[in-house]
């Protein structure tokens, strides 16, 4: 019922920046709380970021935090993930993830996910 649709992703070189968009089927979009994860080859799914349904709440796990920023526009029906300073290790397969409650909670699994979008980073 809801889709996902990730973009943005791509090759670049260790030091720079992408910006990763979800995109949100749906006019309930403004009441989920939004979340970015990603998976390397042979690593487990971690979770990078999530963001509240008002976008006043914020999460990044300690190894992005100061260089990615989450944020959303309602108006758009869109999620976004600012990468800065991106390094090798952020090598991974990008989803982003919606929860129908409004508000982030880690023992909650999302409702839906996005077909993910690959982001890789040479040195």
């Amino acid at each position: 019922q809801v889709q996902l649709v990730e973009s943005g992703g791509g090759s670049v070189q260790a030091g720079g920046s992408l910006r990763l968009s979800c995109a949100a089927s749906g006019r309930t979009f403004s009441g989920y709380a939004m979340a970015w994860f990603r998976q390397a080859p042979g690593k487990e799914r971690e979770f990078v970021a999530a963001i509240s349904w008002t976008g006043a709440t914020t999460y990044t796990m300690d190894s992005v935090k100061g260089r990615f920023t989450i944020s959303r526009d309602n108006a758009k029906n869109t999620v976004y993930l600012q990468m800065n300073g991106l390094k090798p290790e952020d090598t991974a397969v990008y989803s982003c993830a919606a929860y129908s409650r409004g508000y982030y909670n880690a023992a909650i699994d999302p409702d839906y996910w996005g077909q993910g979008t690959q982001v890789t980073v040479s040195s």
